[in-house]
């Protein structure tokens, strides 16, 4: 049986692969390894290549350590925005963000990476220019998803109906399918006028998959484990998808038909991916 997490982040300085070894040895099969923020190597760089060339290292030390799959989904990271117009100004930081996106389409095309993410806009209150300028960034990098036909993740302050409407409409301004835009740490917004054709990828608790799965399978199931030392097990810890699917199946919550729906169909289709255990 496939169990994947969708959206978890990895550090050298964390728990690494031990994390990996902990969702392997509760049952997980497969993860998405989502480029942790490096903000302080792209001002030193200014480019995004390293922090890209970092998250593959760790997916090829996971593949020669541990029998899990893995994928990887890079992309300038939202929030970096801010320091970098802070530090190297307006012009150099939008160049610096576009670039980066322009990269990450690059090694999607080139089978490294199945998604550009996480992208998006900051989570949290900021200026109206930095709103405007983050959108900006954003629909660039749907763009770059859509010429490369791979799916967008994204970040972005938290998830309502109103907002992924908002979503969908900046894809459908350049011709990117709701479908291909995956927004991460979803609550259970599982049906069609909740989401507006996203993919909502569900933030793993208790309450979230039980609400999720009595409305549907429509969905991917994610920890957005960190991997910081200074917070350990934040946000979800690593064994939490499998131990959760684990839960649902053993209480009659869920079919294993079911979890094949949400673990392996969904995530082939919208990553253009095959799975196999």
């Amino acid at each position: 049986m496939i169990i994947l997490d969708n959206h978890l982040h990895l550090r050298r300085d964390g728990r690494f692969l031990e994390a990996v070894k902990e969702f392997q040895q509760a049952g997980g099969t497969h993860i998405n390894l989502c480029q942790y923020p490096m903000v302080q190597l792209v001002l030193k760089e200014k480019t995004y290549e390293p922090c890209y060339q970092e998250t593959f290292s760790m997916a090829e030390e996971i593949r020669k350590n541990t029998s899990v799959k893995v994928y990887c989904t890079i992309g300038p990271y939202p929030v970096d925005y801010i320091r970098l117009r802070e530090e190297l100004g307006k012009e150099t930081a939008l160049q610096i963000m576009k670039k980066g996106m322009n990269l990450a389409a690059e090694y999607c095309q080139q089978g490294k990476a199945i998604a550009i993410g996480e992208i998006g806009r900051p989570h949290f209150p900021v200026s109206e220019d930095i709103l405007h300028e983050s959108n900006e960034i954003l629909i660039y990098g749907m763009q770059q998803a859509k010429d490369a036909n791979v799916p967008v993740v994204l970040h972005t302050e938290s998830t309502t109906p109103e907002q992924c409407k908002e979503l969908a409409d900046m894809g459908a301004q350049i011709g990117l399918p709701a479908h291909q835009i995956v927004k991460h740490f979803a609550p259970p917004l599982i049906f069609e006028h909740e989401n507006h054709g996203l993919m909502p990828s569900v933030l793993a608790s208790k309450k979230n998959s039980m609400e999720a799965i009595q409305k549907g399978t429509r969905f991917l199931m994610e920890t957005d484990y960190i991997d910081d030392p200074r917070r350990p097990g934040a946000v979800l810890s690593p064994k939490t998808v499998p131990k959760r699917i684990k839960e649902l199946l053993r209480q009659e919550h869920i079919t294993e038909e079911e979890v094949g729906i949400i673990h392996k169909d969904n995530p082939e289709k919208t990553y253009h991916i095959t799975l196999e255990e």
